[in-house]
């Protein structure tokens, strides 16, 4: 009986240990996502696989899956990310929504083809400890990691962190009746407040923070909560030193170095697709009518020439804007969007110092795509949260607002102070009713845009007997792709792979004309590029030509 009992008490105390895991570090919506992908390694082992690209702070996992067949790093590539900032929750069921419907299909004749030709890399939570905080015992809308951080500079780390003031597990808004306040009530909705506009003849009649105490007193409330660092401010385009949540220095964090670190290590890679607040789906990137490099020139430097050393210094190009041929992928790739997924107009612009998606084209060097995947269009000038309430309601959306009530403030004794306002992550997450047609709808539009990946061929071989045992070859290497081989940005980016061409003479043959390694320039969508070499001798000659990001084609002439 006492070896049940003591049985029964370490089961119990498993069980608890258990809970308390759940609900701490590694809490339900994390810990979920992760059993989810994982069963898809098991589920689908000839086309995925499963693995840790780093830990963050906090210690939860970035999790990558690998899709594809064959030699998965030596053909285009493209790279799909959610969770780039935890509070568009959404963006983690696109990527992984996206994961686990094109192998669902794999079977399928068209997948099958397209899964032989392009590796997709799926990221589908970079900022896990954000994204967590919607499960958290308070729930508020955050896009930081777990690092300790002084993020009002006043030498103590995390010390005025969230208070849930009404008991109701939300972070929202307080307002406090004050005649020297700077908010009124929103004329569109009562329930609102909006800063007084002068010059309209308003004044203030209201204090209004975030919900919390000035744990501090520096008269600011919750400026130094839990964490920590933004994955998407983190990044070395347009960096903000001693921005708020960018870190101490860029790549400062083990998930964002260890992205990039994959990334760079991956040649093939040739598109970037994130879901996240930056937007040029919605709205493509357009480029500058005159565009400079970093010395004022209208026209970027000579690429290298044949013969010159290999260290030659060339003149440095900055880009700040989409170059002109990249802008027509995007305008291509938007439209499409727009036609696929059937949303209309753009979302709101949101800039932020640092973010992935703009790295990933400036510095990376990479097509890179953005969109939230779902918005609320509203009328440019009007209240958007008042324009996302009118929507609720005529969604029939009853639980996204906290009413005011009245609550007890320690910083506030003998005024009337009220908590409430719209719940967190509200009006950056769809109605649950229609996500599975928003990701059914992104899949088609990803596998869509996949399949326009570049891809080489050759055209017009023919080899002519010049007499004298001698014969010319001549062919044409031509991207039947509407992707360009790579990005005008990344033309002269060392992270990409230049594409060559290699003709092999068989025995008893030599090679009297043409090199035997070219380099390929750039080619866009249906353009090529002509070779020709003269070979002496009869045998069989093997030409191959590609990069990793293009992939690599091969063929057998045989002169005679």
């Amino acid at each position: 009986m006492k070896k049940h009992f003591s049985f029964i008490i370490m089961t119990l105390a498993s069980v608890m240990m258990s809970i308390l895991n759940e609900a701490g570090a590694q809490i339900p919506g994390q810990s979920h996502l992760t059993g989810k992908i994982k069963a898809l390694e098991t589920q689908y082992p000839g086309f995925c696989s499963v693995r840790s690209l780093a830990k963050t702070a906090g210690g939860n996992d970035i999790w990558l899956i690998t899709i594809g067949t064959g030699e998965k790093d030596s053909k285009p590539g493209i790279v799909v990310a959610g969770g780039v900032d935890g509070r568009y929750l959404f963006s983690r069921e696109l990527a992984y929504g996206f994961a686990e419907k094109i192998l669902s299909a794999s079977a399928e004749n068209e997948i099958k083809d397209l899964l032989g030709k392009v590796t997709f890399y799926i990221l589908p939570d970079l900022s896990p400890e954000a994204s967590s905080q919607y499960y958290g015992r308070i729930r508020y809308e955050r896009n930081v990691n777990s690092r300790p951080t002084d993020d009002d500079r006043d030498f103590a780390v995390d010390e005025d962190p969230y208070e849930d003031l009404n008991n109701d597990g939300l972070i929202t808004l307080i307002r406090v009746k004050d005649p020297a306040g700077n908010y009124t009530e929103s004329a569109d909705d009562s329930r609102l407040m909006v800063k007084a506009d002068i010059s309209k003849g308003q004044t203030g009649d209201y204090l209004v923070y975030s919900e919390g105490v000035d744990n501090d007193k520096d008269g600011s409330f919750n400026e130094d909560g839990e964490g920590g660092v933004a994955f998407n401010r983190n990044f070395t385009f347009n960096y903000e030193e001693f921005g708020k949540n960018s870190g101490q220095y860029p790549v400062s964090e083990p998930e964002v170095k260890a992205v990039a670190d994959f990334l760079f290590d991956r040649f093939n890679i040739y598109a970037v697709f994130t879901f996240g607040p930056q937007d040029n789906l919605g709205q493509p990137m357009k480029a500058p009518e005159r565009q400079e490099n970093a010395r004022g020139s209208s026209s970027a430097p000579a690429p290298y020439q044949q013969g010159d050393p290999g260290m030659m210094r060339r003149e440095r190009v900055k880009i700040t804007s989409i170059m002109k041929t990249d802008e027509t992928i995007n305008k291509l790739v938007s439209d499409r969007y727009h036609e696929i997924t059937g949303l209309k107009g753009a979302p709101p612009t949101v800039s932020e110092p640092g973010n992935f998606m703009e790295w990933a084209y400036y510095h990376y060097g990479r097509y890179s795509f953005s969109t939230p995947g779902w918005w609320l269009t509203s009328e440019k000038g009007k209240n958007a949260e008042a324009e996302f309430l009118k929507f609720a309601e005529k969604k029939n959306m009853t639980d996204v607002f906290v009413a005011w009530t009245k609550i007890d403030h320690p910083d506030f004794p003998g005024k009337t102070v009220e908590a409430g306002g719209i719940k967190p992550f509200a009006m950056l997450n769809p109605p649950q009713d229609t996500t599975a047609a928003l990701i059914d709808s992104h899949y088609r539009f990803l596998k869509a845009i996949a399949a326009m990946h570049p891809e080489l061929e050759f055209l017009d071989v023919k080899a002519e007997n010049a007499g004298d045992n001698i014969y010319r070859i001549t062919m044409k290497v031509h991207n039947k792709g509407i992707f360009a081989t790579c990005t005008e940005a990344g033309d002269q980016n060392i992270w990409t792979r230049i594409m060559r061409i290699t003709i092999e003479p068989g025995n008893g043959q030599a090679l009297i004309s043409g090199q035997k390694v070219q380099r390929i320039q750039r080619l866009q969508g249906d353009e090529s590029a002509e070779f020709s070499w003269l070979v002496s001798g009869k045998g069989k000659v093997n030409i191959t030509a590609g990069a990793a990001n293009t992939g690599t084609i091969n063929t057998s002439i045989v002169l005679k």
